[in-house]
């Protein structure tokens, strides 16, 4: 997906503009359904479990997700550092 760097800072924007946890869920409750919300919560989980060194294959069955998506996961933390 090709997303217009503008349209990134604007959602960055619009998401740090929020001035509390209520509306930080509002606007991403506004923009995601309730699947896609729950998906990057689990996504965080992995980034979570990960830097405290639970083994990938013990995530993915905790978390009921396929071991290709903690190992993006693990990648994507690989590439930050």
């Amino acid at each position: 997906m090709n997303t217009d760097n503008s349209f990134k800072q604007q959602l960055a924007d619009h998401l740090l503009n929020a001035t509390s946890r209520e509306q930080m869920d509002e606007r991403l409750q506004q923009l995601l359904t309730q699947t896609e919300y729950e998906e990057v919560c689990k996504r965080l989980q992995i980034l979570v479990l990960l830097k405290q060194g639970v083994p990938q294959r013990k995530i993915a069955e905790q978390l009921g997700v396929g071991i290709a998506t903690v190992s993006r996961g693990a990648r994507a933390l690989k590439e930050s550092d």
